[in-house]
């Protein structure tokens, strides 16, 4: 099995970790390794924790992470699980957690998986083959509003409504299998007029499916706070993401654990004992360079944004 895997804004996520020697890190998406690869050459009693819910992935960084597995502990499971993760491991806190979201190359290219809309696959897309619902429940299980919501949500496509409806007259006839069958009737349901050169007329489609089978958005937003709080003091939280829908969560949920106090502002004082988490590194996000995109273009969607965990002393009537 080939394996592609060219890690995004990987200078930048191991600048913003500011890695320790010994400290104790979380690779939350750890994919063919790449970003591990870097964090775990600048340990030296230091500990690196990969985590990932693609066995396949997981597999392959094994291989990549070989000459360093001394330091290296592999987890098979959702990073969404963070908290149960570190206490099997007797692991408090830890120096610092890096998530590199979204589909990876080598799940777009392993034509099985049916990640792509460009390649004839059995309806799956899948990150973790060992769950039992797949893209092929959604596609053929939903209800016509159900299917709706999720493309117009996940996806933000325009003709969410019309390719819903396209995809209940069909499964009508019989079940819709494969990837191809699929983008025959999204391409159906879309006006030719309304398909923009260049863009795969599937693709928000696929995306809003994905995201729904594998609770990306869910697993993301309830995630964020779980991993701050597993962070000793200046400890940092890195997040690469690749649409608007991932990024929004991270700003969002970033923002809100940077409040101190979250009551009316008519109120006298404050009795919402909301006590301020995190410094946002990045008020804005980071982006590929030009080389970089150039090289790679599945990243010129990329960002990352970086929050630093705040010293115990931050309390109420603390500093």
């Amino acid at each position: 099995m080939e394996f592609k895997h060219i890690p995004v804004l990987l200078n930048e996520a191991i600048e913003g970790l500011r890695i320790k020697a010994n400290g104790i890190y979380v690779d939350g998406t750890l994919g063919g390794g790449g970003h591990s690869r870097e964090i775990v050459k600048q340990l030296s009693t230091g500990r690196l924790i990969g985590i990932d819910q693609d066995i396949n992935a997981l597999n392959k960084a094994k291989e990549v992470l070989r000459e360093h597995e001394d330091r290296v502990i592999f987890v098979h499971n959702n990073f969404r699980n963070i908290d149960d993760i570190l206490d099997d491991l007797g692991i408090e806190k830890v120096d610092g957690i890096l998530l590199d979201l979204g589909v990876s190359s080598h799940q777009l290219d392993e034509e099985s998986r049916g990640f792509s809309h460009n390649k004839d696959a059995p309806l799956d897309m899948r990150m973790d083959e060992t769950k039992d619902f797949s893209a092929w429940d959604v596609v053929n299980k939903y209800s016509e509003e159900e299917l709706a919501r999720i493309i117009w949500d996940y996806g933000e496509e325009r003709w969410a409504k019309r390719i819903a409806k396209f995809i209940v007259e069909e499964r009508k006839k019989k079940p819709i299998d494969t990837t191809l069958e699929l983008v025959s009737i999204i391409k159906k349901a879309i006006p030719k007029s309304a398909r923009k050169e260049g863009h795969h007329p599937a693709k928000k489609t696929f995306q809003g499916i994905r995201i729904e089978v594998n609770r990306e958005l869910e697993a993301l937003r309830e995630s964020i706070p779980k991993m701050v709080r597993r962070l000793n003091p200046g400890g940092r939280l890195a997040i690469i993401t690749f649409h608007s829908l991932e990024d929004r969560i991270v700003k969002e949920s970033f923002k809100e654990l940077n409040k101190d106090c979250i009551c009316p502002p008519q109120l006298p004082q404050c009795i919402c004992n909301k006590v301020k988490e995190i410094e946002i590194i990045t008020r804005k996000p980071i982006v590929p360079t030009i080389e970089e995109i150039n090289k790679n273009p599945r990243s010129r969607s990329a960002k990352i944004r970086i929050g630093e965990k705040l010293g115990v002393l931050n309390v109420k009537g603390g500093e």
